[in-house]
């Protein structure tokens, strides 16, 4: 029989690492405030997380963590994608709009899915977090109460993820001054920029 107890450690552990200002995050913010390609978007980060989080689980994570090189190559792609995503917000905040669905600043649905994957895949936190950290925690647990770790920790993904993509939208009235936006964006930038930045101190730092 499967633990609730497991199952629920693994939900709260997974949510206090999804749960905080990041670049998953912030992009499903922005997306779930524009009404745009929200399903897809909101699915593809949840989904993601859950592959990844049972390849921690199934015992990757060791794999990952004693691969430097591969760290190496993830960090700076990162880094570089997270910067180049802050020039961008940083470029919007100087011309703002009050934006809608489907308006011309919305990305299409290859752009978004392109963009969702990107800051899914060139994130080392992303691995860290659920490959790394959930898949060594996992070890505590084993036979079906490791199972249920593991899927409280992708449910969490699932609720968390929807959850902002879809109430984003509860905060429409406020963004439809261009002035919010610009707030918006900046605090996007603020953000990948630092990302970009803990990054690279992380990458030129001696081991």
């Amino acid at each position: 029989m499967i633990s609730i107890s497991a199952a629920l450690a693994g939900f709260f552990l997974g949510a206090s690492l999804i749960i905080a200002i990041g670049a998953q995050n912030a992009f499903i913010l922005r997306q779930g405030l524009l009404r745009s390609h929200v399903f897809i978007l909101c699915l593809i980060c949840a989904l993601s997380d859950a592959v990844l989080i049972a390849a921690g689980v199934a015992g990757l994570g060791t794999l990952v963590s004693r691969s430097p090189t591969l760290i190496s190559l993830v960090t700076i792609g990162g880094a570089i994608f997270l910067g180049t995503y802050a020039v961008m917000a940083f470029r919007r905040a100087l011309h703002p709009g009050a934006m809608q669905a489907g308006s011309p600043q919305a990305l299409g649905l290859k752009a978004a899915v392109a963009t969702c994957l990107a800051f899914t895949f060139l994130n080392p936190h992303v691995y860290l977090d659920t490959v790394v950290l959930l898949g060594s925690l996992s070890a505590a647990y084993s036979g079906a109460d490791r199972l249920a770790f593991g899927l409280g920790a992708a449910t969490a993904s699932f609720v968390w993820f929807f959850g902002l993509g879809y109430g984003a939208r509860l905060l429409q009235p406020v963004f439809a001054k261009p002035a919010a936006w610009r707030v918006l964006d900046v605090i996007i930038g603020i953000v990948m920029a630092l990302l970009a930045i803990s990054l690279l101190v992380r990458f030129c730092s001696p081991a």
